[in-house]
């Protein structure tokens, strides 16, 4: 019997890398995700989020419905990834204007994940929990390559300390940061987790100069 893939265990340099910034060039990674405007603490978000999970729970429960793809093996669900850019007319402002976030939100799927079974899992989905945002879902293969990233542990609102820390790191070392929109990994679960001790991996893309 194989193992089971554990993303905490097997991907550690993508998910648990050390508080401190640190360089790595990221694969290339299938997601359901989903484009979104607003502040992350609003039901809208929720709801997307929701939708998100049914999805990758869909794909992982497929044996139990006696489904079992090419290639599939036993995994944990991967977790929550979100893209945060902000909308052009509040870059100028002084304090970060939540309600101008622009976001993706996306969970990586495993590699047997081909086009055609995510269409699968999105018409079954849509049957069982249908949803009006099941229709905006995307099914993307994303290649970030090379990254400067970060574990930024405590409340989302202490984050530019890190990002501070990431535009030092990135000046030491002759990288330039290639787009005003930034990645998190949400590691903790906001639900059951105090603020300051959320986890959260904090990641820019880079190139060198």
């Amino acid at each position: 019997m194989s193992m089971k893939y554990e993303w905490k265990k097997q991907a550690k340099e993508l998910y648990l890398p050390k508080n401190e910034p640190q360089s790595i060039d990221v694969p290339s990674i299938k997601f359901f995700m989903l484009n979104g405007k607003g502040n992350p603490n609003n039901e809208a978000f929720s709801e997307a989020i929701g939708v998100l999970y049914s999805l990758s729970y869909g794909v992982k429960m497929m044996p139990k419905k006696g489904v079992i793809p090419p290639g599939y093996f036993e995994y944990s669900v991967f977790p929550l990834e979100g893209v945060w850019d902000l909308a052009e007319e509040a870059r100028v402002l002084e304090k970060l204007d939540k309600d101008s976030l622009i976001y993706t939100i996306m969970i990586r799927q495993p590699d047997f994940v081909t086009k055609e079974l995510a269409q699968e899992v999105l018409e079954v989905t849509k049957n069982k929990k249908p949803h009006v945002l099941l229709d905006n879902v995307k099914f993307e293969t994303v290649e970030e390559g090379k990254c400067v990233q970060m574990l930024h542990i405590g409340s989302y609102d202490n984050e530019p300390v890190s990002f501070k820390k990431m535009e030092e790191y990135c000046h030491a070392n002759n990288l330039t940061r290639v787009s005003h929109t930034h990645r998190e990994i949400y590691i903790s679960d906001v639900r059951k987790t105090a603020p300051e001790k959320l986890k959260t991996v904090l990641r820019i893309k880079v190139e060198a100069t």
